[in-house]
Parts: structure tokens; C-alpha cells; sequence
């Protein structure tokens, strides 16, 4: 794997940020989740019912070192939706639980189907 500069790192991140409406950086995948806050964070967007990307930082240590410092955000998973930091593990099941997530997520993925 080539050598990465933290900046080419940093446009990596913006361009996986805005290509994908939807997109979770978490341990693992959502069908092979690495940790226990991957897993829950997964889950909740799978049951959302609508597709969403994921970067897997386990596979990417240049991602895993260089978002948390973009996002301003220390831990891992971390929910983008529509270029937003929507937040890691406890906010995403909190959205879920008080139905805030689902809406969020079918507009953005809405308003990429339109989009295409």
C-alpha cells in the first residue's frame, strides 16, 4: 500500500463524504461488524431500509487516523448523512429509538435516487 500523506488522506475522506448520501466509518462491515458500537450503529441504519455506504477504518488505518481529527470526533463509528457529521454510536441508536434517523436517512437516500 502506497505511502499517504495525511492531506491525501484528508481529500480521500471529503470525497467518500460527498459521493455517499449515507455513509458509516465503522470496525469491520455491517454484515462482519468488528465492534460491539459498529455493530448497534449498523444495525439501526440497516433497519433504516435503505442502502448506505461504509468504510471499513480497520482496512484503512490512514482513514482511522486521520478522520477523527477532520470530523472532530474521537471515536469510531461516525454516521455521515448529506456531508453531515450526524455523530457515532449512542446518537445513532438515540435517533433510532425516537424515530429521527429513519426520516433523515430515506431523504437522503430520496433525494439521491432523484439525483441519479
Amino acid at each position: 500500500m502506497e505511502n499517504t500523506t495525511p492531506e491525501a488522506t484528508v481529500e480521500k475522506i471529503k470525497e467518500q463524504i460527498a459521493e455517499n448520501p449515507i455513509l458509516l466509518y465503522m470496525k469491520g462491515s455491517p454484515k462482519l461488524p468488528s465492534c460491539g458500537f459498529s455493530a448497534q450503529a449498523s444495525q439501526a441504519l440497516m433497519s433504516c431500509g435503505e442502502q448506505f455506504a461504509f468504510v471499513d477504518i480497520l482496512q484503512n488505518p490512514d482513514i482511522r487516523a486521520e478522520l477523527p481529527k477532520y470530523a472532530n470526533w474521537p471515536t469510531f463509528p461516525q454516521l455521515w448523512v448529506e456531508g453531515e457529521l450526524v455523530g457515532g454510536c449512542d446518537i445513532i441508536i438515540e435517533m433510532f429509538q425516537q424515530n429521527e434517523l429513519q426520516p433523515l436517512v430515506k431523504e437522503a437516500a430520496e433525494k439521491h435516487k432523484s439525483a441519479e
